[in-house]
Order: structure tokens, then C-alpha cells, then sequence
């Protein structure tokens, strides 16, 4: 059946599209994966010299803001990133466009704040850097333009996917967290940039992130579960006020290298009494696991107050001008909170609790709390896990976590707006 001139038309677009996704799909991998790459192995690095010499923590923090700082001023127009707002006014304001330098701003800016200490993670930065591959993508004909929506959206999901080797939370995040659309097409770029995304880092890049051995859970377990998924919505405000009330008290400092000065020493001292503090705090979550199974008395204060401590370092080093989000201090806060939880439990109560399956719950649930996208949190812990077996535990904290959140804070990083109360 021979295709009129309006249906031709129609198939070329929408293949323009989808080859349009999945190039973005592909520059969004490379993107992510060289910067979860280059910044492990300079962040193990920096760690190691740290060991032989602790001085260095004092310098490494301020190096590392006064970095990004030079760069923001004569390199990159002098304007501050705003993480993942950039996108969504992008995606919601019309008038407003993901410019092409946000993609060497976010991916330098990110490398630089977690390798030097800041702590946070690279997550918001490769996010923030994908979705404007994908604006990008949309300027390069007149007609693409009109897709601009399903482009940033098909870039910031294939950031995640090769961030995590996890396309169904690369998915579920560009849903929940930046655009309901319903339709086919935009699915269809959605999907198509995130399977060229998982194609390139699954057989190129990909290596987990920790090694859980998941072996299965007791229903005996369940109100433990519960009372940790609460746990995890206090948490999750409690790491949403401390950022809101950080940017505002730093933005309030308008001499900028006092504020990176007073930043600086702040995260220098947290991380010198704590160094697992330091970057993304990945490494620490494997070292309290390593730790768990002695459950004594000893490890409890230190998790509580590496747990407490934590937001305060991700809101400084945010507030004096690193780049980042409460993407990694949210699994980080989670898997100290489950361990916490589980160790005191075993501790005190003799319960026989599985620490590895609550440090794989509050890192879902916390994540769930703090972005307010549950599905996502789920999807994310699995992939993380490799494993399906607490997928049921999961999805009832990550439910109980957004829900709690929700009715302390009513609004994620992400979503809050000048003028909206900070403390109720």
C-alpha cells in the first residue's frame, strides 16, 4: 500500500527522532561513563594520599572549590549551576534553553568537587550534562525542535542507565521526576537512548558498584523493614532541609571567596574526623558492610553520627559552590541508616537480622524520600543489588519512606521554589 505524501513525511520525522535519541543515547553513555571512570580512580587516589599524609585534606576541599570557582568566572559564562532545575525549566518554560556549555560545565565541575572531598556525587552532574546532550540534539534541525521535551528526556535517562547499568530507573526517572508524557513517541525515544546507552556500557564499561551477596530475607524481618522505611522518610527531609537551608544561608554571603573559604574548612573538618565523608562515600559504605557483622556496641555511635553528619557535608559543599545533588549522599545516608538500624537490632534485641538487605533498603528508601520518585529508588536499588530478591521489601519502604517525606517536607530539592517555607 503505497504511503501519501503526509504519511511519508510523518515516517521520516519520526525516524529522525528516534535516530536523533539514539545518538544522544550513545554521546550520553560516553559522557557518563568516562566520568564515573576518570572520577573513581582520581578519588581513590586523593584517598590514598590522604592515608600517607592527613594534612592534605586541609588543602584538597578549598583546591577543589577555588577550582570550579576560576572555571565558572572566565571559562564558563560566570553563571552557577543549578542541577537538576536547569532541566525542568528547560522542559516547563519555553523561553528557557539547556545551553551546549552545561555539558563541560556539569562534567568538569562534578569531577572536580567529588575528587577534591566535596561530598556528593556525580549523579546531578552527568544527569544535568546528558539532558543537554539531548537539548542539543533537538537544535540541530528546525523540525527537532518540537521534540526538544523527549531529547533532554532520552539524554538524562541514558545518563542514569550507564551511571548504574539500570535502563528501567533511567526510565522510571525521567517519568516521575521530570515529564508524565504518554505518548508513544516520546517512550519510544525514551527507550530507544537508554538501550543504546545500556548496550555500551554493559560490554564496555560496566563494573558494580558493590558487591552484595543477597541470599533472601524472613518475613520475621518485615516490622524491622517498616521501622527502618520510616526512619528513611526523616532522614530524607531531614537531608532536603539542611540542603535548602545551606544554599540560602551561603547565597547570602556575597564575597565569593570567603564563602568557599568558610565551605572549605567546614568539609576539611568533617571529613577529618570522619573521612568516610570524603566524595561520593562509597568506599565508606563498603567499609561499614565490612564491619557490620560485629554488630557491637562500638560501630552504632559512629554510624549515628556519620549519618547525622552527612547532610550537613553534602549541604556545605553544595552551598560554597560544588556541583552535585542528593542523588549519592541519599543511598549513602540510606545504607548507614540500615546498617545502623540492623547492628542495633542484632545488638540489643538478638534478632539475627541480615545487615546487607537493610543497607540495600535505606539506600532505596532514603533515595525514594529525598527525590520523591519511590519507582525509581526501586528499580535503582535492584540494579545496584543485582538482584530481584528483596524487591517486595523494597517497594513497601520505598512506599512508606515518599509517604513519610511527603508529610514532612511536601517538596523534593528538585521541586522547591523561592518563597515556600523551609521549617514547618
Amino acid at each position: 500500500m503505497k504511503l501519501s505524501a503526509y504519511q511519508n513525511k510523518k515516517v521520516r520525522r519520526v525516524s529522525a527522532v528516534i535516530l536523533a535519541a539514539a545518538v544522544t543515547g550513545l554521546l550520553s553513555a560516553l559522557v557518563a561513563d568516562t566520568l564515573k571512570v576518570i572520577t573513581e580512580h582520581y578519588e581513590e587516589l586523593f584517598l590514598e594520599s590522604i592515608v600517607h599524609n592527613k594534612l592534605l585534606i586541609l588543602i584538597l576541599p578549598f583546591a577543589g572549590l577555588a577550582t570550579i570557582y576560576i572555571l565558572r568566572r572566565f571559562l564558563f559564562r560566570n553563571k552557577t549551576n543549578k542541577g537538576i532545575k536547569e532541566v525542568m525549566d528547560t522542559i516547563n518554560k519555553d523561553a528557557h534553553m539547556l545551553p551546549s556549555y552545561k555539558i563541560p560545565s556539569h562534567y568538569f565541575n562534578g569531577f572536580l568537587t567529588v575528587i577534591f572531598g566535596g561530598s556528593t556525587g556525580i549523579e546531578v552532574s552527568t544527569v544535568v550534562s546528558t539532558a543537554a546532550i539531548g537539548a542539543l540534539s533537538s537544535r540541530k534541525a528546525r523540525f527537532l525542535k518540537k521534540y526538544r521535551t523527549d531529547l533532554i528526556c532520552a539524554g538524562l535517562a541514558a545518563g542514569l542507565t550507564a551511571l548504574f547499568n539500570a535502563p528501567f530507573a533511567g526510565f522510571l526517572f525521567a517519568y516521575e521526576v521530570f515529564t508524565k508524557r504518554r505518548s508513544k513517541l516520546h517512550h519510544l525515544s525514551v527507550a530507544t537512548a537508554i538501550l543504546t546507552a545500556w548496550l555500551l556500557t554493559h560490554f564496555w564499561f560496566y563494573k558494580p558498584l558493590f558487591d552484595f551477596k543477597i541470599t533472601g530475607w524472613q518475613l520475621k524481618a518485615i516490622p524491622y523493614m517498616l521501622l527502618l522505611a520510616v526512619l528513611a522518610g526523616f532522614s530524607a527531609a531531614y537531608l532536603t532541609k539542611c540542603v535548602l537551608l545551606a544554599k540560602k544561608l551561603f547565597a547570602s554571603i556575597e564575597h565569593d571567596i570567603l564563602r568557599i573559604v568558610l565551605g572549605s574548612l567546614v568539609i576539611s573538618a568533617l571529613i577529618f574526623m570522619f573521612p568516610s565523608l570524603y566524595g561520593e562515600g562509597y568506599s565508606g559504605i563498603k567499609q561499614a558492610i565490612a564491619a557490620a557483622p560485629q554488630h557491637s556496641l562500638a560501630l552504632l555511635l559512629p554510624l549515628l553520627i556519620v549519618l547525622l553528619l552527612k547532610p550537613v557535608a553534602t549541604s556545605v559543599t553544595l552551598g560554597a559552590g560544588g556541583d552535585g545533588g542528593v542523588f549519592a549522599p541519599s543511598l549513602f545516608i540510606g545504607a548507614f541508616l540500615g546498617l545502623l538500624v540492623c547492628n542495633a537490632l542484632n545488638h540489643y534485641f538478638g534478632l539475627g537480622l541480615i545487615p546487607v538487605n537493610f543497607v540495600v533498603i535505606g539506600m532505596a528508601a532514603v533515595l525514594s524520600g529525598s527525590i520523591h520518585a519511590p519507582f525509581t529508588a526501586i528499580f535503582l536499588a535492584c540494579a545496584i543489588s543485582e538482584s530481584y530478591v528483596l524487591f517486595l521489601p523494597i517497594v513497601v519502604a520505598c512506599l512508606v519512606a515518599r509517604w513519610v517525606a511527603a508529610r514532612l517536607i511536601p517538596y523534593s530539592v528538585y521541586t522547591y521554589q523561592p518563597g515556600m517555607q523551609i521549617i514547618k
